[in-house]
């Protein structure tokens, strides 16, 4: 019995340090001693035959991309119960709101990427990680189909392979929308991802030094330097104003002979330009733009982009005209990508546009699939699809009418439950939904109750596009699988109307801390919450110190800021490698 306390001992220590079980002491006879490593444990197998109870299987998770949601979701999730595995073609992380400063040489490109493995292996528990590409989803199998991402970089065979899972969680972002706009694929650059930034930085320098040779006509050089920019949103404006930042600053020394040469023209199929922010932002934004020279073209649509030529409309006169150009670059919106579409197919979305999950992010029709980012959309429920639900389980009796005291109990659990309701409350001015009903004396039935909020509805909104909303999803899916065993006991949702009980988990909510929108010249717009703006030169210098906090680690914080401090006193880079 003494033997076997000894062992449980020892055993119970080189459970709670692993690395004591690789040394192993011989002593020899002479009295000297051996130090050896091995990876064998027989002190584990001791305590194992002891009674040890064998550890519970792990649910396996896959995680597909290594961008803002699926890089959020690895950092937060902090519990061991699952076994995680995360599939991309990118190896990196990519802080994709600097991409623009790469494009002209104010940033270099490794200084926004972090390799995905530095993070991964930062966890308190082991994340497996594949090179790979998924291209199709089998979600009746619970399969996913792969295949490797080497293939173009070694030269060699593409290789498929084929991986099971317990819970999906799709991240894969989305690819540029061309809205089927003939010759944007062949001829348009984008500005998507961290290669689209290297293309395009190359080809700017490469269109100032063709423009230079004494061989090019004054015709062809007035082309070659003529760069429009298609899409007036937040990464069209921003590329725009760091193109004329480097004309401006650095080519016109550089290129003395041709930088009078340089245009850049702005096309936008809306009446103005950044039409999601404040109209004051809007209003400096396009002010700017025509007195630094930028040529800003609103109510324009492209019908056609040629090797030279991009054709365009007048949405007003119909009036159809072309402008030859020597770089285009197309910024008009996403599209999801082919693997989301089969996928939608599979599971009767097949006519929607995006990837429909409900308010806790779960794909809808697919208990064990999530998607965050911008492959998926929250589909939120309406009011008026339960208020029937509602109302039955508010009143307590069955006279078929409700009154303000059982109206007062489930008000959390609408708020929570439908978020439309809030913001109608704040653009109608209302003080709480108990004002709703205010209007009506007594009880009220089931008509009056229809009637009261019938108009909720209509503040209903998609959350945006953006790295900020993608981020919060990710953080917000790995709490809740961090609490996942303990909500399955204790729920800590709303109230289920139409059934019984509350649900596991707190839905989703988005909270915006404010947008910024560089327009060069060491000038910046910022719409903060509380409906404050901000616009000049001091901005910029808190769009600096916000993005510096926001990279991912303190490596891609030193290489950014020196970056910005290299630009200052050495100016841009503009060598072609």
């Amino acid at each position: 019995m003494r033997g076997y306390t000894f062992y449980a001992k020892v055993s119970r220590l080189f459970q709670a340090y692993p690395s004591l079980s690789k040394l192993l002491i011989v002593s020899t006879v002479g009295g000297g001693s051996l130090l050896a490593f091995s990876d064998d444990r027989p002190f584990q197998r001791v305590f194992t035959d002891a009674g040890q109870q064998p550890e519970p299987k792990k649910r396996k998770v896959v995680v597909l991309g290594t961008g803002w949601a699926a890089t959020s979701f690895l950092k937060n999730l902090k519990s061991d119960s699952y076994e995680v595995q995360v599939v991309s073609p990118r190896n990196y992380f990519a802080f994709t709101p600097l991409l623009p400063s790469v494009t002209n040489g104010t940033v270099e490109v490794r200084s926004i990427v972090e390799p995905i493995r530095n993070i991964v292996t930062k966890r308190p528990y082991q994340i497996d990680f594949k090179e790979a590409e998924c291209f199709k989803i089998d979600a009746s199998k619970k399969i996913l189909h792969c295949k490797s991402a080497h293939v173009t970089n070694l030269g060699g065979k593409e290789e498929e392979f084929t991986m099971d899972y317990d819970i999906l969680i799709i991240a894969v972002g989305a690819q540029v929308n061309t809205f089927n706009t003939p010759g944007v694929s062949e001829y348009a650059h984008f500005l998507k991802e961290v290669e689209d930034a290297q293309k395009l930085r190359n080809t700017v320098i490469d269109c100032f030094e063709r423009a230079s040779l004494p061989s090019v006509s004054d015709e062809e050089r007035k082309r070659i330097l003529h760069f429009v920019v298609v899409g007036g949103g937040p990464v069209g404006v921003e590329f725009a104003a760091e193109l004329h930042d480097i004309v401006v600053q650095d080519i016109a020394t550089l290129y003395p002979s041709v930088n009078d040469l340089a245009k850049i023209t702005l096309l936008e199929a809306g009446d103005h330009i950044l039409n999601m922010y404040d109209k004051r932002i809007t209003k400096f934004a396009e002010t700017k733009f025509q007195r630094d020279g930028i040529n800003l073209k609103t109510g324009s649509m492209v019908t056609k982009v040629s090797e030279k030529d991009v054709s365009i409309k007048d949405r007003a006169t119909g009036q159809c005209g072309s402008l030859p150009y020597g770089l285009v670059v197309w910024s008009t919106g996403i599209a999801p990508r082919p693997v989301i579409l089969d996928f939608m197919k599979q599971i009767g979305q097949g006519n929607r546009r995006v990837l429909a999950t409900d308010e806790w992010l779960r794909v809808e029709g697919c208990d064990s699939v999530y998607a965050v980012g911008d492959c998926a959309t929250i589909n939120q429920r309406k009011v008026m699809e339960d208020i029937s639900a509602i109302f039955g389980q508010a009143k307590k009796d069955d006279t078929n009418l409700l009154n303000k005291q059982e109206f007062i109990k489930v008000i959390g659990d609408i708020t929570e439950r439908y978020p439309q309701v809030g913001f109608y409350l704040k653009k109608s001015k209302v003080k709480n939904m108990v004002a709703l009903i205010d209007k009506y004396e007594g009880e009220i039935d089931i008509e009056k109750f229809k009637k009261a909020l019938s108009e909720v509805d209509s503040q209903m909104k998609n959350l945006p596009a953006t790295a900020q909303v993608a981020a919060q999803q990710g953080e917000y899916l790995a709490k809740c699988f961090n609490r996942m065993e303990k909500c399955e006991q204790n729920p800590e949702g709303p109230r289920r109307f139409r059934t019984t009980g509350h649900h596991r988990f707190h839905p989703f909510r988005y909270k915006h801390f404010g947008q910024f929108a560089p327009l060069g010249g060491e000038q910046t717009a910022a719409q903060l919450p509380g409906d404050w703006v901000s616009i000049g030169h001091s901005t910029q210098w808190l769009w600096y110190s916000i993005y510096a906090s926001k990279l991912v680690s303190w490596r891609t914080r030193t290489l950014v800021v020196s970056d910005w401090f290299r630009r200052f006193i050495f100016g841009r880079d503009t060598s072609r490698i």
